[in-house]
């Protein structure tokens, strides 16, 4: 009998399960490697970009090298597979790893944001991707070689494969990631290439001591695994959405203030003894624009975001009623009610998207606050015309819009953008920030207010914690950027503003 005989006593189903578990797991990988990376670089459009190039460039080069494998005789082959899978499980348990000791070193070392994210997704993701890309020509060629039926065995295993990835994409987001965590997925992913690994030297027909040496190699992809699963995690609590840890920035245990660290970004902070503070910029002129325009000291309001629900909670401790508060993650939620004080019978809380839960309103609100603008995570479906006319379908006549934006005051292309696409829709466009001297390479925090008429006022002093001057810019100054800009207005079908915002030279 020859290598290649071998193949008529392997079932096919058999190799079809082995190449739809070895691609949903690739897949799972991918989308864990997201998630993992986020706490270093952040989640943006660049960041899965990114992963993605470089987890096609491993397949790429898994598939090459595979397909040079596959002319070898069958149980030779499939020995060399089970190899190339406990390499995949050595590397998969190891990612982990890999981040936690360089992610610091790249992030200091390449100082843009690009360079750095892609690095990172390199070391850490690559060779897994490229191990786990080289079993499906090898297996494609064992299913067809002295098959009656070939090309049936060629379709069936394109497509378990195709299966396997959606499989896997579905499993990572809805199931994995929400449930166990990313290193715990990546523990069972370990597992899963270490049984493939084992199912192919068996139908290998790996003897002797190449059948010993593979039992101390896979257990060095377990250990690796459960090494990487004893680390101390990296976030408190994981959701589908964010990474979310929460610090301690005061030393007086009766006077306690924290910080939520989303991803790799300070979210928000936040005193338990003093509600009415807001500890940044932008919070302090989202809670102090809105409440100076209103007439009465009643007043609706609906927030976009939530993070550490400052402004809410701020509100609701003066006594303003009718609060709605759109927050994707009710993880974020839970952590603001557990670490930062926030009562949630204050307020009406949907754990949906904000575009989505005001185009199901029919209620209209005299204040409606965005405040989920943050990195270079732009949200962009929040920054179009068709959004912004549909929050002023939502205000009431007199009613503002107020939303945060950060830009470097070098470039100022984003806040251009901005401003036109709200004055598509808007009479009235303010652009207020701190009223200090601007810096060359200053990333500055923008609140634009949008109503139907001017502010009466131009200055405000609110405390971001210490008292800070807070001003609208001059409207000729303002139309002096958009002028020189040539700014275009953000649609659903064409808001680059990622793109608009560049690269700074650092990640925060």
């Amino acid at each position: 009998m020859t290598g290649h005989d071998t193949a008529k006593i392997i079932p096919l189903w058999l190799l079809i399960f082995l190449q739809a578990g070895i691609s949903a797991s690739s897949l799972i990988v991918e989308i864990v490697a997201g998630r993992m990376i986020a706490p270093y670089v952040g989640m943006s459009l660049y960041t899965w970009t990114s992963i993605i190039a470089v987890v096609l460039a491993g397949f790429s080069v898994g598939h090459w090298w595979g397909g040079k494998i596959a002319s070898l005789p069958t149980e030779r082959a499939l020995r060399i597979t089970g190899w190339t899978m406990i390499a995949a499980a050595c590397t998969t348990a190891g990612a982990t790893l890999l981040l936690r000791a360089f992610a610091g070193p790249v992030v200091e070392t390449f100082t843009h944001p690009l360079a750095a994210i892609t690095v990172l997704s390199f070391l850490a993701f690559f060779l897994p991707s490229l191990f786990a890309g080289v079993p499906a020509p090898i297996l494609t060629v064992v299913a067809m070689r002295d098959r009656k039926r070939s090309e049936q065995a060629l379709g069936a295993m394109f497509a378990s494969g195709a299966v396997g990835a959606i499989f896997g994409t579905l499993l990572a987001g809805f199931l994995f990631v929400p449930w166990i965590g990313s290193v715990k997925t990546l523990l069972v992913i370990t597992c899963v290439y270490v049984i493939a690994a084992l199912i192919c030297f068996r139908i290998g027909k790996a003897k002797g001591h190449a059948a010993r040496a593979p039992v101390l190699a896979l257990g060095v992809a377990l250990g690796t695994g459960i090494w990487a699963l004893s680390l101390p995690p990296v976030c408190d609590r994981e959701s589908s959405y964010y990474c979310i840890r929460t610090v301690a920035v005061s030393d007086n245990p009766d006077d306690p203030v924290n910080l939520m660290v989303v991803d790799h970004l300070a979210h928000g902070i936040s005193a338990r003894e003093a509600p009415r503070v807001m500890f940044t910029e932008h919070a302090a002129m989202l809670d102090a624009l809105p409440r100076m325009r209103m007439d009465t000291a009643q007043f609706t309001s609906f927030h976009i975001g939530g993070g550490t629900y400052s402004v809410p909670r701020a509100w609701a401790d003066r006594g303003i009623g009718g609060i709605t508060i759109a927050e994707i993650d009710p993880v974020v939620t839970e952590v603001a009610v557990d670490q930062f004080w926030f009562d949630p019978a204050s307020a009406t809380i949907l754990h949906e998207d904000a575009r989505v839960a005001l185009r199901r309103s029919t209620q209209t609100f005299d204040v409606i606050v965005g405040d989920a603008f943050t990195d270079i995570a732009a949200p962009e479906h929040l920054v179009t015309r068709q959004f912004f006319d549909l929050v002023s379908r939502r205000l009431s006549p007199d009613g503002v819009f107020v939303m945060n934006l950060l830009d470097n005051l070098d470039r100022l292309d984003a806040l251009a953008a901005v401003v036109v696409t709200l004055r598509d829709v808007f009479p009235s466009v303010e652009v207020w920030t701190d009223a200090r001297p601007p810096q060359t390479g200053e990333r500055r925090v923008f609140v634009l207010l949008a109503s139907g008429s001017d502010s009466a006022f131009s200055v405000i002093d609110a405390r971001s914690p210490d008292l800070t001057r807070f001003q609208a810019l001059g409207s000729a100054f303002i139309d002096g950027i958009v002028q020189q800009k040539n700014a275009q207005v953000l649609t659903d079908d064409h808001a680059p503003l990622a793109y608009l915002m560049g690269f700074d030279p650092a990640i925060d």
